[in-house]
């Protein structure tokens, strides 16, 4: 495992943590919004047994600089993704996974920069685009209802806010304790300004998903509450070479909500790639 940096948009310093073969495909996984790259917890570990995985601290996330600009400026945020690939000396056959917000930044550096670094991306919870009326993008019902709480800087009123998404980035059934701590202590480990500035974006990427010529897989829980699953429908719909998993009953981190699901279909998606 290393621990590395590149000098993003902005000259803004994107941390990122490489794990798995030198030789793997390189698998770059894209964090949602108040993430960071220890999200994906033992998922992340078990991709690294065959692929070149890149877990990214976007901007303003983890231990990635914030910059305090660029969070309304797709090409800010593909460049992020850019400097990543670049700095890692990756010119083709990479794989994209955003999960949630990340699936927003993915489709910025498709917009950006093409796909001629990019093998395939996988959207896992989540949409392309954001803002208000953009088709594919409307937040569903725990995301409504924690704004604008999730933005306060009263630590007891963010706690509160945070606290409508329930188990939701976990799902359902036993308590996932350490899982749900992790991602709960990084959602309040990222600055409140860097929480509210994600939101204050409009970006419609329907062109860019219509002009894929690269393989696009959908992960999406049917009853997620923090992205609706008809954003990921509109994915597979958009997408010329586009399929969709949807899981029934399923929430809105499926990485943790079923870890051995999440990586086999992530697996056969990336070993089917030309």
């Amino acid at each position: 495992m290393a621990i590395r940096d590149a000098v993003g948009a902005e000259g803004t310093r994107i941390v990122y943590r490489v794990t798995g073969p030198e030789t793997g495909r390189p698998l770059v996984l894209l964090h949602g919004w108040a993430g960071n790259l220890r999200c994906w917890g033992g998922a992340a570990d078990d991709l690294a047994q065959r692929y070149r995985v890149i877990a990214v601290d976007l901007r303003g996330h983890g231990y990635s600089d914030d910059p305090g600009t660029g969070y309304d400026d797709p090409k800010a945020w593909a460049g992020d993704v850019a400097a990543v690939l670049a700095a890692e000396g990756i010119e083709s056959g990479a794989v994209l996974l955003g999960w949630s917000y990340g699936g927003i930044v993915a489709t910025d550096y498709l917009a950006t920069y093409g796909t001629g670094a990019v093998a395939g991306a996988i959207y896992c919870g989540a949409p392309a685009s954001i803002g208000p009326d953009v088709p594919g993008a409307a937040p569903g019902p725990a995301m409504v209802q924690a704004i604008p709480g999730v933005f306060d800087e009263a630590a007891g009123r963010a706690v509160r806010a945070f606290a409508v998404f329930g188990h939701a980035n976990t799902g359902p059934g036993e308590d996932k304790g350490p899982d749900a701590q992790r991602l709960f202590g990084g959602s309040l480990a990222t600055p409140p300004s860097v929480r509210k500035a994600l939101f204050y974006r409009t970006i419609d990427n329907t062109e860019t998903l219509r002009g894929l010529d690269i393989p696009v897989l959908v992960l999406h829980g049917t009853e997620d509450p923090v992205v609706p699953v008809d954003n990921g429908r509109y994915i597979v719909d958009t997408a010329p070479d586009a399929r969709g998993s949807y899981w029934e009953g399923a929430q809105h981190g499926l990485f943790v909500e079923d870890r051995a699901r999440f990586v086999a279909e992530v697996s056969a998606f990336v070993d089917a790639l030309e």
